[in-house]
């Protein structure tokens, strides 16, 4: 099983489309809103005031996460964006909407070799899925050996019911709000009503996404595995609105 967004020959252009619809609808379902105080037990545990976000691809979460940040803790946090496919131009729009506290870097970055001057709390969201249990560890012994924290976070049920449900609701999503994805692109149009490339390949990378989930006890078994003494671990499931799960891992140097 493979996703298209994850083929070094795939167009940019229908990637940054993909990624783009993740940004509007992600925050729609409200995903991750309920991780936020994972995210700052460890970036306190870590000592840190700002995160190296992974994999960020459109930056689905992120928006949300800093909004909530903000609310939650009195500290002032920044935030990094980076993806081996960076989609700059949301990116762009994210620092500009903000004024600079969410940034990026628009060179490619890898998640299992982030330049050690990228200093920060790690994390990924809607990303680790992309990993098989071999590159999982290095993801995880690359943040351990530069003794940053991380926190991992992965959305959807892993069942029937959530692939039939992307079987349905993306295409309805995409046909009834395409035109409200930012920043507006005839691509984008062309390649979703005309030839419908857009939302055929979305439904496919979003139905091996779920078959590909880790469950929590997988995500600690790898990470103790690769650190099983001088890291503190936690995973487990948080259930955002409409009932679905989002399964995390955090992990963070033991003092």
């Amino acid at each position: 099983m493979f996703e298209f967004e994850d083929l070094a020959c795939f167009p940019d252009t229908i990637r940054e489309s993909m990624t783009d619809y993740l940004r509007y609808l992600i925050p729609k379902v409200d995903f991750y809103r309920h991780v936020t105080p994972i995210i700052i037990e460890g970036m306190n545990k870590s000592h840190s005031n700002r995160i190296i976000d992974l994999c960020s691809g459109g930056g689905g979460a992120i928006e949300q996460i800093h909004h909530d940040l903000k609310r939650l803790s009195d500290v002032e946090i920044k935030i990094i964006l980076t993806d081996k496919y960076p989609n700059t131009s949301a990116y762009a729009f994210f620092k500009a909407k903000t004024g600079g506290a969410i940034s990026f870097i628009d060179s490619a970055i890898d998640a299992a070799d982030v330049p050690l001057t990228l200093k920060g709390f790690r994390t990924i969201f809607s990303g680790f899925h992309h990993f098989d249990n071999s590159l999982a560890k290095v993801v995880i012994k690359n943040a351990v050996d530069a003794k940053s924290g991380i926190g991992i976070f992965d959305g959807g049920n892993k069942n029937i019911l959530a692939i039939m449900a992307i079987l349905v609701v993306h295409p309805i999503v995409f046909f009834f709000f395409t035109p409200f994805f930012t920043p507006l692109r005839f691509s984008r149009l062309f390649f979703t009503y005309i030839i419908p490339i857009i939302p055929l390949y979305t439904v496919w990378d979003g139905i091996v996404s779920i078959i590909r989930l880790y469950k929590p006890n997988e995500l600690l078994q790898i990470a103790k595995e690769v650190e099983p003494d001088s890291y503190y671990w936690r995973s487990g499931k948080k259930k955002s609105k409409f009932g679905l799960n989002v399964t995390f891992l955090i992990g963070y140097p033991v003092e």
